[in-house]
This record gives structure tokens, sequence and C-alpha cells, in this order.
């Protein structure tokens, strides 16, 4: 039976609350100098998402795909405030940025659109955009202030991973806190503040582990867009027997945010107002999380890795309505008393296991990984109709429940031809049903059910010891939210938007160079649009798109202390290929992207200067190019201008224990525009960030 409302902490998280308890009880007996951190992360068991079979010339993992790792040093560089910091400076990402924290994912990969979500998002292997099957995943981003490194996949790598990636993967590979105590805080423009603590210890014997990081980030923002994060993360683990280990993770993170879909109208944009245009909605965000891993290594040549993960997130977005005429008049939006409450909750669980064997196939060295997992989803839906006396209680006008359940199942070999060939076939199969039910209609309700075939291959090639070819083909796919497939409750037959894409690429590195080059092609056979000419069916099976391009990638250490890193993007063609925008090409898929950093290190000093470029872009499939100048409804669209904005970042390690950083971001005070929804969003003017750490 679907609930008629989830709640925002139920038994399940009581319980794992409690599990917890005796967990922490391994930091009671210590002794620090008889482990190492690195030692003790190399525990944690996982479930891997970028393998290495062991080290190579050119590179340190053998995936037949593109992939990009960037390193916590990397991160703290950078000093993001989101994970969008990070992404934007990936060849072949484009963010499509709203707020500085990031709240919303708003990234595509490869020419497709930034609006949509055609890419998984995972943390430690695990998914965690909240509604992959029923929709509307987008919803929560993880904190890059808890994050270890990032890790992105794209090409036939991706294969193992489902659904949605169909542009590729990104996972998000948490800390293990290292041993001791380690403060952080930072202050900077738009009175942000913000505090960091990573607290870790082992057993004496190194058989066991805690830790946990914890955020508080508070700001006025951009446009006094404000908002007020906390996040915390408690990881634990210890040894079963000499041959198995259990991880668990906890996280819990509430966000308070003034935000909404609206922007600022064309001329106050022009006449360089910034100020927020909705100051009255709130985005409500909390979320809960647990995950525990099992590692088994069975022989030496065979381990199974298990994870059971449940997360459980709640969204209250409160938006004031507008009067519409009185905003054109105004050339700013009015409002008035009556406000709605969009508000949703979500709840996963998943069990999956991966098996990965170490053995022979005809005289050939193989390396082989099975997998399977089971996940259930659901969400409550409820529309509150309130006022601005009464402003988070009223009438719930609409309330459903959408579910799905979904199990996955996949083979994949990589077999050694010889000492530089490996070629890497596999094949996926995802089955998913999905039910809609209306409370607020008389508990009708609607199911579909679908099954996709995905297989691949891919392959490698050590041309010398400094290079590498690899490349493949594989298909892809990403499901109708519910939303879409049961438009109406009526079953609109739509089957996975499924894409068959090729790669092929070559990485390596030669004396102070590294380099990487691949060419893509995704020919998008069918996206999901609108209109039918079946009366009972709104949604059809149409929509192709072609994707092509290059991504390139460079650094060079120029030595004295001074690196460049670089890369681009080129993606001369995304574009409708059938339907009403036949020709036009997909929004928020800019044609050119480029990233420039020039690095000055020196023993306990370290400073960059950073240039992201991004091509121009339209904002919605119509590719219209004047943005409208008055309060209209729904989406908008436009061409939204090309920009360069430039960074700076330094800091220093005064000794062991402190560090002190700093930065100062879009230095020349670039005014751009970053998307259109209703209204125009602003790219952040410039802004000055610093802030210290000191480990105990």
């Amino acid at each position: 039976m679907p609930l008629t409302k989830l709640p925002r902490y139920s038994v399940l998280a009581s319980a794992i609350t409690l599990a917890l308890m005796p967990t922490f009880a391994l930091a009671d007996d210590i002794d620090t100098e008889e482990s190492t951190n690195e030692a003790r992360k190399s525990r944690a068991p996982a479930i891997e998402v970028i393998r290495v079979y062991g080290a190579r010339g050119a590179h340190s993992y053998d995936e037949t795909g593109t992939v990009n790792i960037v390193s916590r040093e990397q991160i703290e560089r950078l000093q993001p405030l989101s994970n969008e910091d990070v992404l934007r400076r990936i060849a072949g990402i484009n963010v499509k940025g709203e707020e500085e924290s990031s709240i919303v994912a708003n990234f595509g990969i490869r020419g497709l659109a930034a609006s949509e979500s055609k890419s998984l998002v995972l943390e430690d292997g695990v998914p965690v955009a909240p509604g992959l099957f029923i929709g509307n995943d987008r919803y929560f981003n993880p904190r890059i202030q808890r994050v270890e490194r990032v890790e992105i996949l794209k090409g036939s790598s991706s294969l193992r991973y489902g659904p949605s990636t169909i542009g590729g993967v990104v996972n998000y590979q948490t800390k293990t806190p290292d041993e001791g105590l380690l403060l952080s805080g930072r202050a900077g423009s738009y009175n942000m503040r913000e505090v960091n603590i990573e607290a870790g210890n082992s057993t004496a014997s190194g058989d066991g582990y805690a830790g946990v990081v914890f955020t508080h980030a508070q700001s006025d923002g951009f446009m006094d867009k404000g908002y007020d994060m906390k996040d915390i993360m408690v990881k634990a683990g210890m040894a079963l027997a000499n041959n198995q280990s259990i991880g668990m993770k906890f996280s819990y993170l509430e966000n308070d945010a003034n935000i909404s879909y609206r922007g600022l109208l064309l001329d106050d944009y022009l006449a360089g107002e910034r100020y927020n245009p909705a100051p009255d909605d709130r985005y409500l965000q909390e979320r809960v999380a647990f995950d525990v891993n099992h590692e088994w290594l069975i022989s030496p040549d065979v381990t199974l890795n298990t994870i059971v993960y449940w997360s459980n997130v709640s969204r209250d977005y409160w938006r004031y309505n507008v009067d519409t005429a009185a905003s054109n008049e105004a050339g700013r939006w009015v409002y008035t008393d009556a406000l709605t409450g969009n508000n949703r909750a979500f709840e996963r669980f998943g069990v999956e296991t991966r098996l990965a064997y170490r053995h022979t196939m005809f005289d050939m060295d193989a390396n082989s990984e099975f997998g399977l997992r089971f996940m259930t989803e659901e969400s409550d839906d409820a529309r509150i109709r309130a006022t601005r006396e009464n402003d988070r209680t009223g009438i719930n006008d609409r309330h459903r429940v959408d579910s799905a359940d979904s199990y996955a199942a996949y083979a994949q070999t990589r077999l050694a031809l010889s000492e530089r060939f490996a070629l890497t076939p596999g094949v996926r199969v995802e089955s998913y049903e999905q039910q809609q039910v209306l409370l607020s209609g008389g508990n009708a309700l609607a199911t579909t059910s679908h099954t996709e075939i995905l297989p691949g291959v891919g392959a490698t090639f050590a041309v010398t010891n400094n290079a590498e070819l690899y490349g493949g083909v594989y298909r892809a796919f990403s499901p109708a939210a519910n939303g879409v497939a049961l438009d109406g409750l009526t079953d609109q037959n739509l089957d996975g938007e499924r894409s068959t894409n090729y790669e092929i690429g070559i990485r390596g590195a030669k004396g102070r160079a590294n380099y990487e080059v691949a060419a893509f092609f995704m020919d998008f056979s069918n996206q999901v649009v609108t209109g039918n000419s079946n009366p009972n069916l709104s949604r059809s099976n149409a929509g192709e798109t072609e994707h092509y391009g290059v991504e390139v990638a460079f650094g060079y250490d120029l030595g004295a202390g001074f690196s460049i890193d670089s890369n681009a993007t080129w993606v001369p063609k995304s574009e409708f290929m059938s339907g009403d925008f036949a020709g036009n090409r997909l929004p928020y898929a800019p044609k050119r992207m480029a990233n420039l950093a020039l690095n000055y290190n020196l023993e306990r000093f370290s400073v960059a200067v950073t240039a992201h470029y991004q091509g121009e872009q339209f904002g919605d499939p119509s590719n219209q190019v004047d943005i409208p100048s008055g309060a209209a409804g729904g989406i908008w669209g436009g061409l939204l201008p090309s920009y360069t904005v430039f960074d700076a970042f330094a800091q220093m390690q005064i000794n062991d224990q402190l560090a002190v950083f700093g930065s100062v971001k879009n230095l020349t005070d670039k005014q751009y525009i970053s998307g259109l929804r209703q209204g125009i969003y602003v790219g952040p003017e410039r802004a000055f960030e610093v802030g210290v750490r000191y480990r105990f």
C-alpha cells in the first residue's frame, strides 16, 4: 500500500541511529601511533566506481571510457562553495548555475541539456538523486565539504551503472576523516560564514575506525538569496574476520534557502539591478540517509561487495503567486497574498551486490564482474494552497503517491588479449514497474512496466608505456518519470529514452606533459516529446537527437614551481532530429567551453589563477534569440551570451598544524546571465573569501 504521507523521520531512521551507537564504542581503545590514515581508509569497504587493476605507464586505471578524477588536494585548491564549482572545470560538463550553494543539481554532459537529468549522480557508489525512476531526481546535491574526491566516468565505462547514464556517471567519494581533529572555517562576501569539523580515530589494533564530518554554512547570499545549511556525516567500520569487513555511513542535511524559480525581468537586469526577485519564497530541505557496506575476500581472486542503502528526502517549496498584469506594469514581479507549497518527500531503499572474479578465459587473463541490484522508491507529492497570514498551512488540493520497483543485473569481463590490448564486453538489464496513486482523486491508480537490455563493448590498447588508446560503444537509457509515463492516470506506453553512444580517445603522459583527447557521438533514438494523435495520450516516443564533439585536456609542468592545466570542449552538433524542434539546438548545450589554470607551488605556498569560458547557449528548445521583457508564465527562452570568468586562489601551510587560504572569485566582476527560467538568473558578482585550517 502506498504511504499517505512520508514522515520526516521514520521508524527506520530511529533504528539506524540506535544501530550506530555501539559502533562508536570502537573509539574507546585508541593508539594513534599504531595506525595510519591511508591504511585505515584503504580498509573501508566500498563499491568501486573507478577500477584499478595495477600500475600502468600512461594511466592508473583501465576504464574503456574517459575518466576524470579531482583529488582532495585539487578540491582544496579551488576552495569551492558547492560541487558545481568543481564540475564546471571538467571537460564536457556544462553547469547551469542558479545559486552559490547549488541546492539543485543543474549540469549536462556532452551536449545534453543542463536543465535535464540524463547523467547518474552517486555518492560512494550509491544513487543519491531522490527519484531516479519516479522523477524529480535533481532535488539533492551532495555537499562538497564532505567530499574526498570527485570521479567522472563517460563512455562505455558507464555501463556498470544505471539508470540515466546517457551522459555518464558522477561519483562523489566522501571523506574518511584523518586521525585527530581538523577545524576549518571561512568568511566572505554577502556575509558568508562556514565552519567545518572533521574528527577521526581508530582502535589500537587498527581493525576499527570512526569519524565525523560536520559543516554549518550561512550566507545572506548574492542578490539576498540567503541560505542556512547544516550537514553531518558519520562513518565507522571494523574488521569482522581476517577476510571480511563492514563499513557504515550516516548522514543528515538540513537547508533553509531563500530561493525561487523567478529571476529578474529584462529591464531591471539591463539597468544593473541586483535584488532577490522573490524575497518571500522559501526552499526547505531535509535529508537523512544510511549505507552499510560489506566486503568479503572469498579468495585471493574473488571478492564480494554488498551495499544496503536507505534515504529519505523532503523538500517543501513555498512560492507566492504573482499578479501578471501588475508585474508587467511595474517591470518587476508583483506578488499576491496567496502562495503554493509544492511539498514532496522521497524514500528509497536499495540493495546491490557485486562479485569480482580474477581468472583465465581461453588461456587469457580475465577480470569479470557480476552485479545485481534491487531498489524501491516512493514519493509523496502534496500541493498546499495557503495565504500570507497562514503561510505554511492550507488546503491540500492535489495529493498523489508515485512509486517504482526496479531490478538490474549486469555482467562484464575485461579480457587481456595481449599485454597491450584488452577487450571489455558487457551487458546490463534494467526492469522496472511504476505506479501512481491519486489520493485526492478517490485513490485512482495507474501502472506501467518496462525492461531495457543494454549491451556494450569497450577496449584499451597501450600504444607505448606513455600512451593508451581507448574506446567503445554502449546502449544507455533514461526512464520516463511517473508524471510523464502515467500522465492523466493513463499508461502513455512510453519506452525509456534510449541512446547509443560511441567514443574513441587517447590519453597519456610524457615527461612534463599529460594529455587526453576524446571524440564522441551520441545517437539519441527516442526522446519523449509532447503531443500525440491519440486523445488519451499526451506524450509520444519521438524526438530523436544527435550529439557529437571533441574533448581535449592538457597539463604541463613549466618548471620553477609553475604549471598549467587546461581543457576545451567542442560540441558542433547537439540537435533535435525530429519533432516540432527538428533542426534546433538543445537548450543549455553550448558549442564551446574551455578552462585554463596557471598554478604556482613553492614548498608551503601555492597560488592559482583560473579562467572559465562558457559559449553562448539557448534557454529553450525553440531557439528564440530575444529574451522576453514581460512577466510571461512558464519557462523563459532566449539566447544567453558567452562569457569568461576569472578566479584567483592562494593558500599557505604555515606549519604542520596551521594553514590559511583565500580567494577572489569573478576577478573582473563580469556581469553575465547564468540561466533563464521565470526571469533572468544572474551570475554571481565579484566575491572575496578568506579561511583557516588547524589540525590538532
